[in-house]
């Protein structure tokens, strides 16, 4: 009886395993195609998606004080999301001063749906006792 509790609790805790391990690859892992895009992961680069996934546009001076971060930091994570088509970019003159904004684009909230379904999963598998 004792043996058998044994290899019970072992066969629990090794399914535990198996869904953190799970929750950590990701969906797609498991079903062989490319890793979870990591592009959004990155502090910066998460703030600025999720900021202009709420608003329709920000400016590089909203986003600059939304996310509390310098010009150059912003400018240099911003391209790693254009380059990645996650933000458009619109540069414009309003008056004389120039005008930098920034969209989110169709395939960078899908980026961040995946990227939030991922941490849900992982939450969970964590949380569960």
């Amino acid at each position: 009886m004792a043996r058998q509790n044994a290899a019970e609790k072992a066969g629990g805790a090794e399914d535990k395993r198996s869904r953190l391990r799970e929750a950590i690859q990701g969906p797609e892992r498991r079903s062989g195609s490319e890793p979870m895009e990591r592009i959004i992961h990155e502090r910066i680069r998460l703030a600025i998606v999720s900021a202009l996934a709420v608003n329709d546009a920000l400016t590089f001076k909203e986003l600059k004080q939304l996310i509390g971060t310098s010009d150059g930091n912003l400018s240099v994570h911003a391209r790693k999301l254009e380059e990645a088509e996650y933000i458009q970019c619109t540069k414009s003159f309003q008056g004389r001063m120039p005008k930098t904004e920034y969209r989110i684009t169709p395939r960078g909230r899908k980026a961040l749906e995946h990227y939030l379904s991922h941490m849900e999963a992982l939450i969970k598998a964590v949380r569960k006792k």
